[in-house]
């Protein structure tokens, strides 16, 4: 788990978010609308607790499909996407961890949509989802990603040097 809280920026510095709450999973994305968007084979995501997610500078803008299901928050100057909402999930944010100034501790949990995944591409997540794993599986998923964060070593990327 990172160390809280967390701060992070786009890539010009306009728009700034803080984090004060850790993630609930994180999550690999291999839908090929997350590789249009991220410009990459798939999109990563930590899924932060609502009260503990915060712009505090700037006014991100929709970006990417504009909706009705999911919500794409975009700097409006350098273009990076920052995070998703999505319509009728109230409880988290999908975050893009590498925004964030230390991301050194994100792995991936669970990588969804790998019937679209490039043949190529491997990631170390726990679960692997065709599509998205069913509602139902998530509190299961989310207590098996909290008690596995509580029995790893402190890998938040800090030094001791």
């Amino acid at each position: 788990m990172p160390r809280l809280p967390l701060s992070g920026q786009c890539r010009c510095g306009q728009i700034k978010i803080d984090v004060s709450e850790a993630p609930i999973m994180t999550a690999a994305c291999h839908c090929t609308g997350c590789q249009s968007m991220s410009s990459s084979a798939f999109s990563l995501t930590a899924m932060i607790p609502s009260s503990g997610f915060k712009v505090t500078q700037g006014y991100p803008v929709i970006g990417g499909l504009h909706g009705p299901q999911q919500h794409h928050y975009f700097c409006d100057h350098c273009m990076t996407w920052i995070f998703t909402r999505i319509e009728g999930v109230d409880a988290f944010v999908n975050v893009r961890p590498s925004i964030f100034d230390d991301h050194t501790w994100f792995v991936p949990f669970i990588e969804t949509m790998t019937k679209e995944k490039l043949f190529w591409v491997q990631t170390p997540a726990t679960h692997s989802y065709e599509g998205f794993p069913p509602f139902e599986d998530f509190d299961t998923l989310i207590n098996e990603f909290v008690s596995a964060q509580e029995t790893q070593p402190d890998n938040s990327g800090s030094r001791s040097d």
